[in-house]
């Protein structure tokens, strides 16, 4: 079902998809790739108001409009792999979405502000995924992704919803403990905490990881790429093994304890290029995930995004259009990513409400590992302007492991930045976190592990960095904290008077609930 190998090696992602179009007849394709979008209904909701209807998803070149057709007695299947995301204003806009293991009709959502008083039903959008058996180790699959966008919420505010479809009415008595909650983001700078990992994966250490995330009540999850390994290979071509769609029904099913009431915000790694559903890669994501759609290229970047919350402005990045090391979309946006990434840092370093900027994307800028180390591409287009506009924190995954920098700028050490430290972006530089322990295999380190408690400082550690022409060595001594267990980070933020300092603390939490790493990103608040 895949490019020949040999000419796969050659061709890009897109090369690849159009090969494939000319090869299969439009009647294989509309089968064998991609997402029946239907129409978005529902769009809005407050309590008491009725329901917006929102336009018609466009479609992709390979995606068919034409509705499901096969449905079974609702009443005897359920809804699961709930996950929550926020819309372009997180104080106003959130969407539910969630799947079913087969077609169901009339799908919807409720919403209230208690348990007990739910909105009528609120049509839901519908979009099927069909892998045919051949691509990668799939069976002949579809999976049913439905998502129902909110608006016009009230900030600060914790509602109930429940998700449906005819012959299951979560407002029905048996039913209610199916509900979910959501807390939309508040219009006021207040304290608040997120979470953030990468390459969590399916298995056991992903589970036990996400068992502590509720533990953190935060706020939000950022989840850096490579999210659930359907694709093991990770070079976002068509001739890639072992792709199997039938994974993702087991990663959201992981996650729901938790993202079915923390809005789970993706960026997208080099796992995450399923090859034969678009030219980007990305079909299969754009099933599963309704994310903001305020960043510059929607149809070939659908997970580069930015948001507010509280004083925290958060950018989200697609790595893979600038990676050397995987090039499967080297260059996709043009440069158009770039360009918009540094208006998102101007427009938000000149808001009065906004303290601090947080980005975060999936190859690592900084980093010792043995497997992948550090990303060029990132070095040359983003790094200098993460300095220009000092960036407060900058979260990666790609590599399995946690590690910290000091803190870095115009590629030396600046300052030291010890466990328990505290860096000063305005002056010092940027400090730069890999969090890709969140359940997938580890990799490993040169030189010694370094954690709080166990600190083990050296001078120098010898690493390497991805170029346009391949692997360069380097000697590197901005290597601070380098733990190899599995891991997320949290960060509590704290708002201060103008003039003050207002903090990012950041806390580095192995999957026991060890606390393996912690410092400090203070500015004076605005």
């Amino acid at each position: 079902m895949g490019v020949p190998e040999k000419l796969a090696a050659k061709m890009s992602m897109a090369e690849q998809h159009e090969y494939l179009r000319s090869r299969f007849s439009r009647r294989s394709m509309i089968r064998g790739g991609a997402v029946t979008l239907g129409a978005v209904a529902g769009g809005a909701f407050v309590p008491g108001a009725t329901a917006q209807a929102a336009g018609t998803a466009q479609a992709a070149p390979t995606r068919s409009t034409a509705p499901a057709t096969e449905t079974v007695d609702g009443a005897l299947v359920a809804p699961f792999g709930r996950h929550l995301a926020f819309g372009n204003d997180p104080r106003t806009e959130i969407t539910v979405s969630w799947q079913v293991p087969v077609a169901v009709k009339k799908p919807f959502i409720r919403v209230g502000a208690h348990p007990w008083d739910l909105s009528r039903k609120i049509p839901a959008e519908v979009r099927t995924l069909y892998t045919p058996a051949g691509v990668g180790a799939s069976g002949d699959h579809t999976q049913y992704y439905l998502h129902a966008k909110l608006a016009n919420l009230r900030p600060g505010k914790t509602y109930y919803y429940g998700v449906g479809h005819a012959g299951f009415d979560p407002a029905e008595r048996h039913l209610l403990g199916t509900l979910g909650t959501f807390t939309t983001a508040p219009d006021r700078k207040e304290p608040f905490t997120f979470t953030a990992f990468g390459d969590e994966g399916v298995g056991y250490h992903g589970l036990a990881n996400n068992s502590l995330l509720l533990g953190q009540n935060p706020a939000f999850h950022l989840h850096a790429g490579d999210i659930a390994y359907a694709d093991p290979s990770g070079s976002g071509k068509t001739a890639d093994t072992g792709f199997d769609s039938r994974v993702w029904d087991q990663f959201l099913a992981q996650t729901e304890t938790v993202a079915k009431q923390v809005p789970w915000m993706p960026a997208y790694g080099n796992h995450d290029m399923e090859a034969w559903y678009s030219p980007n890669g990305y079909g299969g994501e754009e099933a599963r995930w309704t994310l903001p759609d305020n960043g510059p290229d929607k149809k070939n970047l659908p997970g580069v995004y930015s948001f507010a919350y509280g004083n925290t402005a958060v950018i989200s990045l697609d790595a893979n259009d600038i990676s050397f090391e995987i090039p499967a979309n080297l260059g996709i946006s043009g440069g158009t990513q770039t360009k918009w990434l540094e208006a998102q840092l101007k427009k938000y370093r000149a808001r009065h409400d906004i303290d601090f900027i947080v980005v975060f994307f999936h190859h690592c800028a900084y980093c010792t590992s043995t497997a992948h180390a550090s990303e060029g591409g990132v070095r040359q287009e983003w790094v200098p302007l993460f300095e220009k506009y000092t960036v407060d924190l900058v979260i990666n995954g790609h590599n399995h492991q946690y590690e910290r920098t000091d803190v870095i700028k115009a590629g030396a050490v600046t300052k030291k930045l010890p466990i328990g430290g505290t860096a000063y972006p305005e002056s010092e530089g940027v400090v730069y976190v890999t969090a890709g322990a969140a359940g997938r295999s580890l990799y490993s380190f040169t030189a010694p592990l370094s954690y709080e408690g166990h600190e083990n400082e050296v001078d120098s550690v010898a690493s390497f960095i991805n170029l346009k022409d391949g692997k360069q060595n380097e000697t590197v001594t901005w290597s601070r904290v380098r733990y190899l267990d599995y891991s997320f980070l949290r960060v509590d933020v704290t708002p201060a008077a103008k003039g003050h300092y207002t903090t990012l603390k950041v806390r580095g939490i192995a999957e026991t609930g060890e606390q393996v790493d912690h410092f400090t990103v203070a500015r004076r608040a605005k």
